[in-house]
């Protein structure tokens, strides 16, 4: 079979996307969390901090280091992390199992601190960041390596680094955005023909989206 611009097939004779071609890990995270929805508040703020410290690197790098991460960071516990002090930035900065870059450091203890006024405004992290998912209407028909295959950011992911910013976040710069929306299932990149695209597809219309519900808190959003 011939394959479209974008793909290979695996060791397994499956169609992928061929970013995660050069190794194994990559395709795991492909295969297993790359694309599919989450509403977990944990993994969302995980993931926006490692996309930050991602800035200038690839992330098969942070993502051979991320137990490492979750271990120095207490699993990414926003009310645990907030409550850092200068002792924690100095020990962070001498775990050599991290990215130990100061400004990476502090911007994630500064963004655990945001994230709690955001739960506490929204209830969920979840409920603010899916508003951020692009209509139909903005995304191409088909998601072919000539449609995104390049794209660094897309004017939803535009939107939402400008709103975080504005409420305090650090590191989130457009890039950040949508490769965050990229691995939280926000969209699915996953290319047409990928074995994981139908998949993220049918976990996406299974999905209960959380949203705000203004004096009751959240609810879910009737899709």
């Amino acid at each position: 079979m011939t394959l479209a611009k974008g793909l290979f097939t695996g060791p397994d004779d499956q169609p992928r996307c061929a970013w995660c071609q050069q190794d194994s890990d990559y395709r795991a995270y492909h295969d297993h969390e790359w694309g599919r929805p989450v509403v977990d508040d944990t993994r969302l703020f995980e993931k926006i901090c490692l996309e930050g410290f991602q800035a200038g690197l690839s992330w098969l790098t942070i993502l051979r280091k991320r137990e490492n991460f979750r271990a120095a960071f207490d699993r990414f516990d926003v009310d645990a992390i907030s409550r850092y002090q200068s002792a924690d930035i100095e020990r962070l900065l001498q775990d050599s199992g991290i990215i130990r870059h100061r400004g990476k450091i502090e911007a994630t203890i500064n963004n655990a601190a945001r994230a709690i006024e955001m739960k506490r405004e929204f209830g969920t992290l979840a409920a603010y960041f899916w508003q951020f998912e692009p209509t139909p209407q903005e995304r191409p028909r088909k998601i072919t390596f000539a449609n995104v295959g390049k794209l660094a950011t897309t004017p939803s992911s535009v939107r939402l680094s400008t709103e975080l910013r504005k409420r305090g976040w650090k590191f989130v710069g457009p890039t950040t955005a949508y490769a965050f929306m990229q691995a939280m299932g926000l969209v699915n990149d996953h290319l047409e023909n990928c074995w994981v695209r139908e998949q993220a597809l049918r976990e996406r219309a299974a999905l209960q989206v959380p949203v705000v519900q203004t004096g009751k808190g959240s609810r879910f959003r009737a899709d």
